[in-house]
């Protein structure tokens, strides 16, 4: 490994400081954001169905999706972003994919998640 990126290594580390539960695609989470408005900052709670994680150390990222007044809105978030300020895992799911797309296309009953035991 060449010192540039032993470098590299050593500063992603230290940004990646944030303790961050675990939990999979399938998993509902609420994920409190900061968001300023003027002068103040406020925390926002998204809560929906993680339907895909990219673990790539400083830049992993992980998208949500919940439905909000009948129209599907998804987020993408960057792990380790200040704006993250916290992720809270409500229930865990039992999906065989690793990335949940065809959510997308599903609605009602059809896009319920069965619940992980144990």
């Amino acid at each position: 490994m060449s010192s540039k990126s032993k470098v590299i290594q050593a500063i992603e580390s230290e940004q990646m400081g944030k303790e961050i539960p675990a939990f999979a695609p399938g998993d509902t989470i609420v994920v409190q954001v900061k968001v300023k408005e003027g002068t103040r900052e406020r925390l926002q709670a998204f809560e929906g169905v993680v339907i895909g994680k990219r673990n790539r150390g400083l830049n992993s990222a992980f998208t949500v999706r919940k439905i909000s007044h009948g129209v599907g809105v998804e987020r993408t978030f960057q792990t380790y972003s200040p704006l993250v300020d916290s992720i809270e895992v409500k229930r865990r799911g039992d999906v065989r994919q690793a990335k949940l797309y065809y959510l997308r296309e599903r609605s009602g009953r059809s896009a319920r998640i069965k619940e992980k035991l144990a």
